[in-house]
């Protein structure tokens, strides 16, 4: 339970139901522990209910999350740590989403080898709302055939059936299991394990990570085939719904999977998926509005910290000539910022004359507010050169994978 409780610490995380921070529940466990214990050893222990949020994706679509009390986190926490290894051992070698040891990388890494070897055409199921279509009795019959105390399986089954509060009202769950409480990772994994093992034994080739699950094979004709009987396979035997109109049958090339996509046949070299670069240049432009008047350095530092962790996640892409065409676009866009800063004609002159820029073309180029223009001009990028960017603070995407690259 002690470690239980340090990941949870580790894990921070905001207030449940209940209000109690992780701080106020350390002060509650302290003279209310010995009954929790007593309730769980006697089986009668009531998990509280989640507290709903809902988190914007990619997408412009929203992903409902739930938030347990921190004592039902530390609970669902000691349970997954002693759950775990019993099944760890026995999932597919082929599942990478929220298993120790694994990670998304080594996922694009097994779908590039399976590129590379010829399998180039990806069957992607996608599970509609995979989450919050579980089904209970399915997912008990599963954990009860390993796990024999009947108590643990009543306090499992409670946590999933935990009331939904949102709103200050509480709706009952018959189906799902809420994404954001410590048990729903392994809880997945156990249930798809099923299709893994079904794909494993007819000898497919396949990367799943959580419900995100892609199959390659040589031919659309094979993969159609393969579509059809997984559709099959995970709507009767495991009652999930599949979105047929969003699963398909492409090329490695028009695929997407954990953002990731290949180029080039013969020798296939990972890269950022379209949706990837789509969803990046949106939150560039999002940080680069140049209608503000807030400091061009904090601008940048704001830029420099997503543009880091965003290409920590995307350091396995091989494409460096796109990346350099995207910190020049990038550039553009804060010359940009700063030509609507200075809004006045005389403003503008007077800076393009101090970074150097001769007097008559200051005042030739800098008279009219054609933004983009002005940024895209040689004398303009001259003045705020690569270097003089680098100075102030704007490191950019090349940078940051040549470094990741290295690590």
């Amino acid at each position: 339970m002690a470690a239980a409780w340090n990941r949870v610490q580790r894990n921070k995380g905001a207030a449940g139901p209940d209000a109690r921070t992780i701080e106020d529940t350390e002060s509650y466990l302290k003279e209310a522990w010995p009954g929790v214990k007593e309730t769980l050893q006697s089986g009668a222990y009531q998990p509280g209910s989640v507290r709903t949020v809902y988190i914007p994706k990619g997408n412009g679509k929203h992903r409902m999350l739930g938030i347990p009390n921190v004592l039902d986190r530390l609970i669902q926490q000691a349970i997954h740590q002693v759950l775990s290894p019993h099944y760890e051992k026995d999932f597919s070698d082929s599942s990478f989403g929220f298993r120790p040891g694994r990670n998304a990388w080594q996922a694009i890494e097994q779908a590039h080898d399976y590129a590379k070897q010829g399998y180039t055409i990806v069957v992607d199921i996608d599970l509609e709302k995979f989450f919050d279509q579980v089904n209970h009795d399915l997912l008990m019959a599963r954990l009860a055939k390993r796990i024999h105390d009947k108590r643990l399986l009543g306090v499992i089954r409670r946590y999933l059936q935990a009331g939904m509060m949102m709103g200050g009202f509480v709706s009952q769950r018959e189906k799902g299991t809420p994404q954001g409480s410590p048990l729903s990772p392994l809880l997945s994994n156990i249930l798809l394990d099923d299709l893994d093992k079904k794909l494993d034994a007819r000898g497919h080739r396949f990367c799943r990570y959580a419900d995100d699950c892609q199959i390659y094979v040589q031919s659309r004709r094979a993969g159609h085939r393969v579509k059809d009987n997984v559709t099959a396979f995970l709507e009767t035997r495991l009652k999930l719904p599949v979105n047929r109109e969003k699963s398909r049958v492409v090329s490695v090339s028009r695929s997407n999977f954990l953002g990731y996509s290949f180029v080039g046949k013969a020798n296939p070299r990972i890269r950022c998926s379209n949706e990837t670069i789509k969803r990046f240049k949106k939150r560039i432009r999002q940080l680069t509005r140049g209608h503000d008047r807030e400091a061009i350095e904090v601008k940048l530092a704001r830029l420099d910290r997503y543009i880091r962790g965003w290409t920590s996640y995307f350091r396995l892409a091989e494409t460096r000539r796109l990346f350099a065409d995207i910190d020049s676009w990038i550039r553009s866009r804060l010359r940009m910022c700063l030509m609507k800063q200075w809004f006045k004609p005389r403003t503008r002159v007077r800076k393009m004359i101090e970074l150097g820029l001769p007097v008559d073309e200051a005042k030739g180029y800098c008279q009219h507010k054609r933004w983009w223009f002005l940024a895209q001009l040689h004398h303009t990028r001259f003045a705020m050169n690569n270097r003089w960017w680098h100075k102030r603070g704007f490191r950019g995407v090349r940078f940051y994978m040549e470094r990741f690259a290295n690590t």
